[in-house]
């Protein structure tokens, strides 16, 4: 049976080679960092407790991990002499924790709760180490894994070490690895720097653990899952497989896909059963799609939840705090920033409705506008339920529109509306007859004038 799991996540590198300001594991994959991406697998994993190991200065990091796991320890590395120097970061942690250890990396973001519960179950059937690897297509400058005939892991040969026979090998060390021995930090510390970079390399744990008796094992894996993230052509890569796996599973849970390939989800995108999503739809986070909802081509959704049978767009925006109800209709060109639409309403074209609330089977008109900032503070609109909203109207919040109000085509409404009521502001229509016929002739002349 598992025991206690302590989970040390190795965040710590600078990743030069993304040329960013922003420190290489917060840059995001389906609206999460790639740092939140790991600390949710070592939840998922059933980790007891969770450390994050970080260079010097790199405050925002430390802010990362506490925000997705306020429990985590958070250690620095003070000097960057490899992965075992790395792990030993965390030495108090681990040395108070009684039970398994597994070593991450937060720029691995693709690897699934299924193949971690792999790496277990070896420590289970005795195994006192457990080595995640990958058959590379280009084993390139990747650790090897050397084994016996029968699989047992003997060493990790890293490449600038490793011999022209041992370069052939395509069995490739990932980095991730799962320790069940009495002292682990024993281990750790007989780990040495006599290799061709002077650092300390977790790799060198196999050769230990195998010389006080134990076992090593190899647990290996689609090479996809453990790709790692240090450029921005790789972090693209890391985005498409992570949203081909998102969407295949959307589809094995009934969600239709017209084109698959052109749909972005989220890391918590929410879709229900018989959802239909035309091409050209983009999920930020925060986002809940309710059984039999159409989002048609070309939105965009983000902070928004979606009731049953409701239908989006086409070229919809909806904006952190859009609350769609049941059969709501929101069409092209609508934008809906933090207002909630009863069961049944319906705002089919060319409108903001930004900070309010409509009623159930109200009627919002093409061109109306919820006029929400004053240039100081946010205020609200209020519709109530079967109201209609003429079109090209503009509403100056803060204002109520009563249940079943009517409110004239152009007008613009500054002043609240009781319920059943018509409002109407407008100038008066003036019609001059005649005029058009005399102002045409008036400027054909001024025009031949000119040209002479």
């Amino acid at each position: 049976m598992s025991r206690p799991l302590l989970t040390v996540v190795l965040a710590a590198g600078k990743g030069t080679r993304m040329r960013s300001a922003l420190p290489k594991v917060l840059h995001q994959i389906a609206g999460r960092s790639m740092l939140g991406h790991v600390l949710a697998l070592s939840r998922e994993v059933g980790g007891d407790r969770l450390a994050v190991v970080v260079g010097p200065g790199m405050e925002a990091v430390r802010k990362e991990a506490l925000a997705a796991a306020p429990d985590a320890a958070v250690l620095v590395q003070e000097n960057q002499l490899g992965t075992a120097d790395a792990v030993l970061a965390a030495r108090a942690v681990i040395g108070a924790h009684s039970g398994d250890l597994m070593v991450l990396f937060a720029d691995t973001p693709l690897i699934t709760a299924a193949t971690i519960g792999k790496l277990r179950a070896e420590l289970d059937r005795g195994a006192q180490l457990a080595v995640l690897g990958f058959e590379a297509r280009d084993p390139g400058s990747y650790g090897r894994l050397l084994t016996e005939t029968d699989g047992t892991l003997t060493a990790i040969r890293e490449a600038k070490d490793a011999s022209p026979t041992e370069l052939q090998v395509r069995l490739c060390n990932s980095g991730v690895m799962a320790f069940r021995v009495d002292a682990p930090l024993d281990v750790l510390g007989r780990i040495g720097n006599a290799n061709a970079k002077g650092e300390y390399y977790l790799t060198d744990a196999v050769e230990i653990v195998r010389g006080q008796g134990g076992r090593a094992a190899v647990v290996v894996c689609p090479e996809d899952e453990v790709l790692g993230v240090n450029a921005r052509s790789e972090l693209a890569a890391a985005e498409a497989i992570w949203q081909r796996r998102a969407r295949a599973a959307a589809m094995a849970e009934g969600v239709t896909l017209i084109a698959p390939e052109t749909v972005w989800l989220s890391f918590d995108t929410v879709l229900g059963r018989d959802v239909t999503i035309e091409p050209n739809v983009f999920f930020g986070p925060g986002v809940t799609v309710e059984d039999g909802a159409e989002i048609k081509a070309n939105c965009h959704i983000e902070g928004a939840h979606i009731g049953a049978g409701a239908r989006v767009g086409p070229f919809a925006r909806l904006r952190p705090g859009a609350r769609l109800g049941r059969d709501v209709h929101v069409g092209n060109f609508v934008e809906v920033k933090n207002v909630a639409l009863g069961d049944g309403a319906k705002a089919n074209h060319l409108s903001y409705l930004g900070d309010g609330s409509v009623g159930a089977k109200a009627n919002i008109g093409a061109g109306t506008i919820f006029c929400n900032y004053d240039g100081f503070f946010k205020h609200k609109t209020e519709i109530g339920e079967g109201a209609f909203v003429g079109s090209n109207s503009a509403l100056v919040a803060p204002v109520k529109i009563g249940a079943g109000a009517y409110i004239g085509s152009g007008s613009v409404i500054t002043k609240d509306v009781a319920a059943d009521a018509l409002a109407l502001e407008r100038s008066a229509q003036e019609e001059r007859p005649g005029w058009a016929a005399k102002f045409r002739i008036m400027m054909a002349r001024r025009k031949a004038n000119q040209s002479k």
